[in-house]
């Protein structure tokens, strides 16, 4: 778990145990005592997770330690398995342009709006804005549906067609993905 911080906020007998694991653990150990700080380091170390006794408004990647006692191998469990699922959480989405895709739940976002997407889509939206050049149809049925070069079929054309038709409906979006000369291309 390299690059990870732990803010360990209002809970000085907790912070001095921890510190004392530091090295172990591969985790900074950061001691907070009040909000303001909290909030500024919050900003400051983006990769975190903060260890607290309460719920704390306003913000995400916390976990609650009110078991009194708990043993330290349970604890380092706990905080093993938040990491992991805050790493998974963040892999998950990805953004291109003013869409936010959500890799778990299928779905891509734009501010309040969110529509449902197939796997080939996503899969088709990753792939060409990964690319800066425009994407022939081609190289998608080879790549994404991992098709035949020589096998005719207008599956490419009829996804891209639907896709744009969904963006449009949906998002009022009728340029995210633009057709060139030599293929397709998010704008």
């Amino acid at each position: 778990m390299n690059n990870q911080n732990l803010l360990i906020y209002q809970y000085p007998y907790l912070s001095e145990i921890m510190c004392e694991l530091e090295d172990y653990l591969n985790l900074k150990i950061i001691e907070i005592s009040n909000q303001k700080n909290l909030l500024d380091q919050i900003k400051l170390i983006p990769n975190h997770l903060i260890l607290t006794k309460k719920q704390i408004p306003k913000t995400k990647n916390y976990l609650i330690i009110n078991d009194k006692p708990i043993k330290i191998s349970i604890l380092i469990e706990k905080i093993n398995i938040q990491l992991l699922k805050q790493k998974f959480n963040d892999q998950s989405e990805i953004i291109i342009n003013s869409y936010k895709i959500n890799l778990n739940s299928r779905e891509i976002f734009q501010a309040d709006k969110k529509l449902k997407l197939t796997e080939k889509e996503i899969q088709t939206l990753i792939y060409l804005s990964n690319s800066k050049k425009p994407i022939t149809s081609e190289e998608l049925q080879s790549k994404v549906w991992r098709y035949q070069k020589d096998l005719e079929t207008h599956t490419v054309e009829t996804h891209i067609y639907r896709l744009r038709k969904k963006f449009l409906n949906f998002f009022n979006d009728n340029n995210f993905i633009i057709s060139e000369k030599n293929g397709y291309k998010i704008k």
